[in-house]
């Protein structure tokens, strides 16, 4: 369980440092918000209306299944570096 310990100790120091540099951000910034700041920022371009249409479901269907291999090679990383020791019993676990 020792060999845990340097990981919570860095992953409770990152989550430390976002909430305090958050907080740092809401209280000491300037906040005085106007509608040119508000609005969209499209390349110079003033927006007049609204776009056409909504993005198609497709393009949540893909990036959604991005996310998903990607996740996925995080779990196959540990595999490949120790491959010699775990045998071919791991790389059918793994391939199914």
């Amino acid at each position: 369980m020792d060999q845990y310990l340097p990981i919570v100790v860095l992953m409770l120091l990152g989550i430390v440092f976002g909430v305090l540099s958050l907080a740092a951000s809401k209280l000491l910034g300037p906040s005085r918000p106007s509608a040119a700041k508000e609005a969209p920022y499209e390349c110079g371009i003033v927006p007049t209306r609204e776009p056409p249409e909504r993005f198609p479901v497709s393009f949540y269907i893909v990036a959604m299944l991005f996310i998903m291999f990607d996740i996925e090679i995080i779990f196959v990383y540990p595999y490949a570096v120790s491959r010699g020791a775990l045998g071919a019993y791991a790389f059918w676990a793994v391939f199914i």
